[in-house]
């Protein structure tokens, strides 16, 4: 089964507002979750291909480090067209399902990928792991890929799942800590900051 990964990547600049830090600290804080993600994910042997999906410059020079395929996004569609553009490119090249992550959950492991799709029930099926709060879907694995179109920002992990039901796909809500751990504020930012590790050290390190 060819498994192709999806990071939409929202202009570094115009990203995670709500932590209220300069537009110089906001980018350093995306540029080291963005590429803890990409290297999970190049780490994680069941992901044939990483697509990242933007308009930011740095961000898809990012992508190069870590062999991304770069698709440009004008991002004021939003983040369901950026999957989308990803889900088109995928289909085209014959994959048959994909995973879509957010650019902030720094402390995802390739391992976490792995456990993500040991969940899988058969090859028609959607799995779901929400934030932390369960305001959201911070990865999305839908097999086939174009299973169903996604519903980021709509209280996604709830409409996901009940979506997979209505395509005749099987659903499952999967938790895993490391991947329910995002950024949205300076709470989370804080709590990530507090684990002693390598990435909590660096985004500590951003903000100096």
């Amino acid at each position: 089964m060819r498994i192709g990964a999806i990071v939409p990547v929202k202009t570094f600049s115009r990203a995670k507002t709500r932590l209220n830090l300069s537009a110089e600290k906001t980018e350093k804080i995306c540029r080291v979750m963005l590429e803890s993600v990409l290297g999970a994910l190049s780490q994680s042997e069941i992901v044939e291909k990483t697509l990242i999906v933007s308009r930011d410059d740095a961000a898809l020079g990012i992508g190069k480090k870590f062999s991304a395929v770069e698709i440009y996004d004008h991002e004021e569609l939003g983040v369901n067209n950026a999957v989308k553009l990803a889900d088109d490119y995928l289909l085209k090249e014959g994959f048959d399902s994909t995973i879509v992550l957010p650019q902030d959950i720094p402390l995802i492991q390739a391992e976490d990928i792995r456990t993500l799709l040991d969940f899988r029930l058969q090859n028609r099926c959607v799995l779901v792991v929400p934030s932390r709060r369960f305001d959201g879907t911070n990865a999305l694995y839908r097999s086939p890929v174009n299973v169903m179109e996604t519903h980021y920002d709509e209280d996604s992990y709830k409409i996901h799942l009940n979506t997979a039901e209505m395509r005749n796909a099987v659903p499952a809500l999967v938790l895993i800590r490391r991947m329910m751990l995002d950024v949205d504020d300076q709470s989370d930012l804080n709590m990530i900051m507090s684990y002693d590790l390598p990435v909590s050290r660096l985004l500590g390190n951003a903000l100096t």
